[in-house]
Parts: C-alpha cells; structure tokens; sequence
C-alpha cells in the first residue's frame, strides 16, 4: 500500500508557527487514515522548534534548493537564524519517509518547510513566490513525489493509478 506523508497541521494538530492547525477537510482523507496510509509529521517541530514560535521566511530570492546547497538561510521574523533547525526538519522528513515507506507527500503550502508551489519570499510582507520550502525540497531530492493541500485531487488521481485502478 502506498503510503502518504502528511503534514501535522492539515491533520488537525495545533503545530503550526502561530499556534494554530489548518486541518484539510476532503473525504479522501478520512478514507487514508482508515486505510493506515497517512504518517503524520510536522517537521520543525521534529527538529525541536516551540509553539507559538516567531514566523520564519527563507532569504529573499531563494527557495528550500537554495537553503539545502547551502547558498541560503531560514530566519525569523525577529532576526533569529534557523537554518540549522530547517535543514535538521527536512532530513527528519526524509528518514521518516523512507522508514515508513511513504513515496507521496502532502504538505501546506507557504510554509519555509512545507510549501511546494509556493514560499513567502522573505520579506515577512505577505508576498508569495513560486518555489519549495527546504522539506518540500529535500523529499523530492529522496524521490519523494510532493503534492500541496491544493493539489489534493492530483494526488488522488496519482494514487489510482499507482494502485493500479
């Protein structure tokens, strides 16, 4: 059975940088949690980050692939330097992928971690880029197939077809 990473707030789970959890109601869900298809993770949180913790951005001009080759950071809204934290969520991810067998993905987008088609783009103006936060990235570089909260139908429809119906 293929397995399904899912991001803890989507699941209902007040993790997220404010507090808050955003929890995905879609049918397909309740039906993947009963079929034992989903693990679960919020990856700052594997990595020891608190909640509430202060909002945190990538560099201006870059994306998760840029933090993972090095050539970017992760900081907070107050100045305080988190790359260290992301990159530890982000290879958290990927161990529990690959320990739990889960091929697909699904993540909320926005997040410095999380997002997949889109990131804040650093100035902590509200401003949307296209791009990976550094877990999105890290688990498409394990081979890891990414779907965004959005994307939930494409990643219905991928599942069919990996099940072979």
């Amino acid at each position: 059975m293929n397995k399904i990473l899912v991001s803890a707030c989507l699941m209902g789970h007040a993790v997220r940088y404010d507090g808050r959890a955003k929890p995905l109601a879609h049918p397909a869900i309740e039906q993947w949690r009963q079929e034992g298809r989903l693990v679960t993770i919020c990856p700052e949180m594997s990595a020891g980050m608190p909640v509430p913790r202060p909002p945190a951005e990538i560099e201006p001009g870059n994306t998760g692939e840029d933090v993972l080759s090095g050539h970017a950071g992760v900081f907070e809204i107050t100045g305080g330097h988190v790359t260290h934290e992301f990159l530890q969520a982000a290879e958290n991810a990927v161990a529990l992928a690959r320990d739990t067998g889960c091929r697909y993905a699904l993540l909320i987008d926005g997040s410095p971690s999380c997002g997949s088609g889109f990131v804040y783009d650093g100035s902590f103006s509200g401003n949307r880029k296209t791009g990976s936060g550094v877990t999105a990235a890290a688990l498409r570089r394990a081979g890891v197939e990414v779907f965004s909260h959005g994307d939930i139908e494409r990643l219905i429809e991928r599942l069919a077809a990996a099940d072979g119906g």
